[in-house]
């Protein structure tokens, strides 16, 4: 593993630790060059569906993209780094969960945003409003109403 900070092939093991209910593992390392320290997490390579696209196309799932978006929608909430990995590892377990090569992208956004509603109600809303395309004020009530109700 190079050191992110000094370019260094060079680094050792520090601390292993099982992350994420078993299915990672986080590994403290430190650089033999500039003596910095550094995390990494290990996982195992497994094959996720296919996403189709709204317009039909097809494409990779991209877990950078669905992170980003959670972040964007989890700013300035209290949730936590781990509770957000863990979020993470349930999508990613139900996508495998299903069997398919190919899910809808409409699949995966029902997914998303069925854990950010035990997540965070907030985020929820904000995840809603761009996923759902909200056009006004309206959408922002009804889908309130339906968090209220239930």
């Amino acid at each position: 593993m190079y050191c992110p900070f000094c370019g260094a092939e060079d680094t050792k093991v520090i601390d292993s630790r099982l992350v994420t209910e078993g299915n990672q593992i986080r590994r403290r390392r430190e650089c033999f060059d500039c003596k910095e320290r550094f995390t990494t997490y290990e996982n195992a390579a497994l094959v996720l569906p296919r996403i189709i696209k709204r317009d039909g196309s097809r494409e990779t799932f991209d877990e950078t993209k669905l992170v980003s978006g959670l972040q964007k929608s989890l700013e300035k909430r209290p949730v936590s780094i781990e509770q957000l990995e863990q979020m993470l590892d349930r999508v990613r377990r139900a996508l495998r969960a299903t069997g398919e090569r190919e899910i809808s992208s409409l699949m995966l956004g029902e997914i998303v945003m069925k854990e950010l509603k035990t997540l965070d109600h907030v985020a929820y809303v904000r995840f809603a409003s761009v996923y759902r395309s909200f056009q006004d004020i309206n959408a922002f009530r009804a889908e309130i109403e339906t968090l209220v109700t239930e």
